[in-house]
């Protein structure tokens, strides 16, 4: 599980005060700190299309993907760029932006989840982050909707950016159900995830 005490003590201090502690009956449905990844997985319809608008931003491939040393550094980064993005994309639909169900960009203003995803990506790459511990990461929703979230591979396991939750969060403190998501690999593959927890959904209010 994801050791918060030690954690916080020995590399972020009181930084990380947003990432919640689990309960012992929690903590015992947790598989790890990283989501466990079993294989290769369709990729989204939005995100080939990115591709093919974008071709230079999914050639990046590596035999050696990285995690990255959260030190505190790092991790104001991270919460910089989350709650920056988070504060200057105006949430509308594809529909309302483009007349159309998907469609994956870099946000002008304005854009729905995997707009926010893909500038959060886009930035911390910019900062120095290797593209291999940034992975675009397809989830179910509360509603059991699709949703997109940003996957970040650390040595203190896979935290999640998200338009949706303000905090950083560890990736089964999230109430979500995750499907799969970006190859650290190659950044146009993509890789299924086993989530297998008993869900969380029921315990959050209204």
């Amino acid at each position: 599980m994801f050791e918060y005490k030690l954690f916080a003590k020995s590399v972020l201090g009181v930084a990380l005060g947003g990432l919640i502690s689990l309960s012992q009956a929690h903590a015992e449905q947790v598989p790890g700190r990283f989501m466990p990844v079993i294989g290769q997985a369709s990729a989204p319809v939005g995100h080939i299309e990115f591709c093919q608008n974008y071709p230079q931003q999914c050639r990046y491939g590596t035999n050696t993907p990285l995690v990255v040393r959260l030190t505190k550094e790092r991790w104001q980064e991270l919460l910089d760029v989350n709650a920056s993005i988070n504060t200057q994309v105006r949430p509308l639909t594809d529909e309302q932006l483009f007349g159309v169900p998907e469609y994956w960009t870099y946000p002008q203003g304005a854009g729905d989840c995997e707009e926010y995803v893909l500038e959060k990506q886009r930035q911390l790459i910019a900062l120095g982050w290797p593209p291999s511990s940034l992975l675009i990461t397809v989830v179910k929703d509360l509603s059991n909707g699709g949703h997109a979230v940003l996957s970040v591979r650390t040595d203190q396991g896979d935290l999640i950016l998200d338009n949706q939750i303000s905090s950083i969060l560890p990736w089964y403190s999230t109430p979500y159900r995750y499907v799969k998501r970006q190859s650290a690999r190659h950044a146009s593959a993509w890789s299924a995830i086993s989530d297998k927890r008993v869900t969380t959904v029921a315990s959050i209010p209204e």
